[in-house]
């Protein structure tokens, strides 16, 4: 069994169902006392905020990509970096290791090609919505992305900011979560790309008939799974 090296706290609320589903999916596939093996760097999430905030991305890819070479160091033989943003940086982090990265966005990419996806609507921070370092990876397999307007891009940030990654949960903002996503729907998305690892602690798939993709078990599952070969 490969060691999964985790980059997590970013925030340490979805970390948590990294390392659940990661264990749990290794005991589903090898039954017994199994469970994952995995090394987990957990940063100062106030630290990478900060940097976002401010547009510090290289600062922030120094953190993290010491985080990775740690877990290298750590006996890691593949990285995980726990957060959907951060992944704007993912090429710097992966210039100081040796060991490869999962990319959250080409695990979800594959997972919207199994299931017959054409349009789909993105959710997660501004970065995530607005930049290109992730719709690129969905669009270059012939996916169209689409996103929130200008006021709804502002108010899915704001509780992912505010709300989740503080550990609030708000019935409100789950109705206005599943407005948008209708409105989405409406447009021609065929389902929803949960684009932050918090979005699932909010909304989940008995909420709604529309097709939900969550990065953080969909990332968790692809790397338990590749861990045992």
């Amino acid at each position: 069994m490969k060691t999964i090296g985790l980059i997590g706290g970013m925030s340490w609320e979805s970390t948590v169902t990294y390392y659940q589903i990661a264990n749990e999916v290794v005991k589903e596939q090898l039954g017994g006392f199994h469970s994952a093996k995995c090394v987990l760097y957990s940063v100062d999430f106030q630290e990478i905020e900060h940097c976002q905030a401010n547009g510090e991305w290289d600062k922030s890819a120094a953190i993290l990509a010491e985080a990775a070479y740690s877990l290298e160091k750590a006996g890691a033989d593949f990285i995980v970096i726990c957060t959907n943003t951060m992944h704007k940086v993912a090429p710097q982090i992966q210039e100081k290791i040796s060991i490869p990265i999962l990319h959250i966005a080409e695990a979800t990419t594959q997972e919207l090609k199994n299931k017959g996806i054409s349009k789909v609507a993105l959710l997660g921070t501004k970065y995530t919505m607005t930049q290109d370092f992730y719709k690129s990876i969905i669009t270059e397999n012939n996916i169209e992305v689409l996103i929130p307007n200008k006021s709804d891009i502002e108010f899915v940030n704001s509780v992912i900011y505010d709300e989740l990654c503080l550990g609030v949960i708000s019935d409100q903002s789950k109705k206005e979560f599943l407005r948008i996503m209708n409105s989405l729907v409406e447009q021609g998305a065929e389902g929803v790309i949960l684009g932050c690892t918090e979005i699932g602690l909010l909304v989940k798939q008995e909420d709604t008939d529309i097709p939900l993709f969550d990065t953080t078990f969909i990332h968790a599952t692809k790397a338990a799974l590749y861990s045992i070969g």
